[in-house]
């Protein structure tokens, strides 16, 4: 199954490079024509974010469902996303996102606090303290966040914030590859690293400790990973959801249940999804594109009310 998604992602990567308003083709893309120019300035940049946006969030859906053992679990869980996006909407509410770095640190800024936060709530608490100190966090920073559109100076400003907010990858450059890749791509080995463990928690905490899983250890690589990896991506991207809740449901249904065995598969569906959807928006009619954030929402919505209805029929 991996060599097929490998295929498909190559496949996906290849499309992201070409899909637009203008088609480019390969044999444009390092002429010395404006399209070549568009090719290397915005398409590359744009479809090197959404392969590792995508990789980074279906990858901690899985590590994460993995973990909680909650298959309706995904990134927003924890809070991550949703303190990364206060962190850039404070830079923009302040003119800090006028600066060079000014709303990629905030937005990490944010995504880092998040992570000590959720480190000091849930200590000791396990899976259950997890959630809910992540519950805690997300709803913190979503008032938070509304509370600094409320208050937006001007309307262009609140206009600016809920752009964002929504999530794309339009006009993206290679700078924002070069800030974003690295803590993503640390992000991404960190919870790659989890495989094993997640495995023993499938015999529960008590077995999983009984073939010497340290848990505490464990939660913190989870922690730092999904910070680094989600964080990363919000701070360059905006919000862009669902993809961590719908394709490791996806993936496993392929592969089986075994947590590790789901971890790569999962990155690279992810990556497959976000650059599919991602050319999809762009050749969407009319001049402008529909945000990226706003496409997966439409998808993920009845995906989510589909899984819920299947817990729904379970549980009966």
């Amino acid at each position: 199954m991996t060599p097929l998604l490998l295929l498909l992602t190559i496949g996906a990567f290849l499309l992201s490079l070409m899909a637009g308003k203008v088609w480019i083709w390969p044999t444009a893309w390092f002429s010395n024509a404006p399209v070549g120019w568009i090719f290397l300035e915005l398409r590359l940049p744009r479809a090197l974010l959404g392969l590792s946006i995508g990789a980074v969030l279906g990858l901690s859906g899985a590590v994460l469902q993995g973990y909680l053992r909650n298959p309706l679990a995904d990134p927003t869980v924890l809070g991550v996303s949703s303190s990364a996006a206060l962190g850039g909407v404070t830079a923009i509410f302040l003119g800090l996102n006028m600066l060079p770095l000014g709303l990629f640190s905030s937005a990490m800024l944010g995504a880092g606090v998040s992570i000590l936060l959720l480190l000091t709530l849930a200590r000791g608490g396990g899976p259950l303290g997890f959630i809910l100190g992540g519950m805690v966090l997300s709803t913190l920073a979503g008032s938070l966040t509304a509370f600094l559109i409320s208050i937006a100076p001007n309307p262009f400003a609140a206009s600016e914030i809920i752009n964002w907010l929504m999530g794309a990858l339009t006009d993206r450059l290679m700078e924002d590859v070069i800030k974003a890749l690295p803590l993503m791509v640390i992000g991404a080995a960190l919870l790659l690293m989890t495989g094993r463990a997640l495995d023993a928690l499938t015999l529960g905490e008590d077995g999983a400790r009984s073939i010497g899983v340290n848990l505490d250890q464990l939660r913190w690589i989870i922690v730092v990973g999904v910070g680094l990896s989600v964080g990363a991506s919000v701070a360059v991207s905006g919000v862009v959801g669902f993809v961590g809740l719908i394709v490791p449901h996806l993936i496993r249904g392929m592969v089986g249940e075994q947590p590790s065995s789901i971890l790569l598969p999962s990155a690279l569906g992810g990556a497959i999804l976000t650059l599919a959807a991602d050319s999809m928006v762009r050749l969407t009619p009319g001049p402008t594109e529909i945000r990226l954030g706003i496409a997966m929402a439409v998808l993920g919505a009845p995906f989510f009310f589909m899984l819920l209805w299947k817990q729904r029929g379970r549980a009966a």
